[in-house]
């Protein structure tokens, strides 16, 4: 019996329009300034350093941290440090009410609906964790945040992996096939699958390609796994 439910989020509970024409975007215009406002902040700092590590340059300013960013952004780079900034970034623009992010219709609904069956859920994104949260906090459907008792991100690995989701199984604490992962993605669906999971693809726009996982068209029209 499923006990836990892991989500993606773009395409899966959300579109991928609203990360990729309002998220993006703004944090790419809003970078130049936050490094330079924030270079000395310690938060920034250990995230510059790890870019350090991963390239070997020296990023050595603001500027030229923001030249190797912008330049990770063109090419959806999902580098941690990257996703780390992006998220500090949003979170201005959420507290400031610039947006809101957007779910499908009836997740939030569902959502609730799961908790209340004493299912226990998670987000699995390549967006940080602070993303995550804040995403959630600050959604359409007002502060989903209590629903969700934990988050994932590249740190427990690349979605595509199958290692990534037995970190992620040992860390929620029950054996993978009491944990049902959700996704628009049939390469992450594949891992989890792998790693012992149950699986089911969301398929928002009726375009995916045959596959052996579960599909559905939205939440309202999921079967938990006996």
């Amino acid at each position: 019996m499923v006990k836990a439910i892991v989500t993606d989020v773009e395409g899966t509970t959300s579109s991928i329009s609203f990360v990729k024409d309002v998220l993006f975007p703004y944090a790419a215009h809003a970078l130049p300034g936050f490094l330079t406002q924030h270079w000395e902040a310690p938060e920034v700092k250990a995230q510059i350093a790890a870019l350090r590590e991963q390239t070997g340059d020296t990023l050595d300013s603001a500027e030229a941290a923001n030249t190797l960013l912008q330049q990770w952004i063109a090419e959806d780079r999902k580098a941690t440090p990257l996703k780390a900034l992006q998220g500090m970034i949003w979170r201005e623009g959420y507290l400031r009410g610039d947006y809101q992010a957007h779910l499908y219709p009836e997740v939030a609904a569902r959502l609730r609906d799961w908790q209340r069956q004493g299912l226990r859920l998670y987000v699995y994104s390549s967006g940080s964790i602070e993303a995550q949260k804040l995403f959630f906090a600050y959604s359409e459907a007002g502060d989903l945040s209590p629903l969700l008792e934990g988050y994932f991100d590249t740190t427990s690995g690349h979605k595509q992996e199958s290692d990534s989701y037995r970190r992620i199984t040992a860390a929620i604490g029950l054996p993978p096939a009491q944990i049902l992962f959700l996704s628009d993605v049939i390469a992450e669906l594949d891992a989890a699958r792998d790693a012992g999971l149950h699986t089911v693809l969301l398929d928002r726009d009726g375009h995916a390609p045959a596959t052996s996982h579960p599909c559905v068209s939205n939440f309202d029209q999921i079967a938990l796994p006996a």
